[in-house]
């Protein structure tokens, strides 16, 4: 029955917390869910704002990772991009540089949204970096608005930036009809993410003529066999990216990113992010790379994790997990686990 297959998921359940290195999307402790498996660990984490609907693509990823099985991986290694979170310009530089020169990486994600301003001094601190470590234009530079700009603004912001070399804008605006009045305005190459991981069916989207990439992110699309299905149906670019994921749950998205014939890097290097991990030796790039595989937490890292979540949010998160369970689409993976 459903309910003891959600039992036997709460057996296995562990809360988790992990202190980051800087607020991030407003928060500045990630938290969420493992459980186990016969295939190995999975990691429920959807942030708090998401639905239960919403919440339960993330359960299906999970119940994926820990009962299921993963596409056989075309690549041993994923080529992926760091992340610059909305901070001042001079920390802007200082962690390009760390990326840089510590992890390899030769691409960079920089957030924007706020005052152009401030947007403009954090990508010019970004490209100086990268020209002066790689060389005049080696180093990419990738910026995500999280669809906060409406088209004016959209407009305004890419035209000014577009002069530090961008590969492309994620999300400029909240409605792909906006993104798409955008396209038409600018020479940016134009990402989608909320919009594909928002729609009510993802796997029916039509992007041409509003895309130029399309964002994929293996837990808020309910795994790696949805993610394919979505991905078949996108005559365009792919890039895998994470939900600021610990090392169990970014380890999905390294198997779907090694699934596909992928050229441009994934945003997978969010690991940095991170001041603590459920492993002892967390999934961050290692010369600008992530490798595939699966991965187990370790006791003692486990240990501190929990320790980090109270009794309150330890309970919370076990109840909104048989919530995205009942949600509905936690069912559709239920022949996955034992009878």
């Amino acid at each position: 029955m459903p309910d003891k297959k959600l039992q036997a998921l709460l057996d296995t359940a562990v809360v988790y917390g992990l202190p980051m290195t800087r607020e991030f999307r407003g928060i500045t402790k990630r938290e969420g869910v493992l459980i186990k498996g016969p295939s190995g660990w999975g990691e429920f984490a959807p942030f708090d704002d998401y639905t239960n609907v919403a919440a339960s693509r993330w359960l299906d990823c999970a119940i994926e990772s820990s009962f299921g099985a993963w596409p056989v991986s075309k690549r041993e290694n994923i080529n992926v991009n760091a992340i610059i979170a909305e901070v001042s310009s001079a920390d802007a530089a200082a962690l390009t540089r760390a990326a840089v020169i510590e992890n390899g990486c030769q691409c960079v994600k920089v957030k924007v949204g706020g005052t152009l301003a401030a947007d403009e001094a954090r990508v010019a601190a970004v490209r100086d970096v990268l020209d002066t470590a790689l060389g005049r234009g080696v180093g990419s530079i990738r910026i995500d608005a999280n669809g906060s700009w409406s088209v004016p603004e959209a407009v305004k912001a890419l035209r000014r930036l577009a002069e530090y070399g961008l590969e492309y804008v994620e999300q400029p605006c909240a409605e792909l009809a906006e993104i798409k009045q955008v396209r038409n305005q600018v020479s940016v190459p134009i990402a989608v993410d909320e919009a594909i991981r928002g729609a009510a069916a993802p796997e029916e989207l039509d992007l041409r003529g509003i895309a130029d990439f399309a964002i994929i992110k293996v837990a808020p699309l309910g795994g790696i066999e949805a993610s394919l299905r979505i991905v078949e149906q996108l005559s365009m670019p792919i890039v895998i990216s994470g939900s600021l994921d610990s090392s169990v749950g970014l380890a999905a998205s390294t198997a779907l990113a090694g699934a596909l014939d992928i050229a441009t890097a994934c945003g997978l290097g969010t690991g940095t992010l991170l001041a603590a991990d459920v492993v002892d030796t967390p999934l961050v790039p290692v010369g600008g790379m992530l490798k595939v595989q699966r991965v187990a937490p370790e006791l003692g890292a486990l240990m501190r994790a929990r320790d980090e979540i109270s009794d309150e949010r330890g309970i919370w998160w076990r109840a909104r997990l048989a919530a995205a369970w009942h949600a509905g689409a936690a069912k559709r993976s239920g022949h996955l686990l034992a009878s």
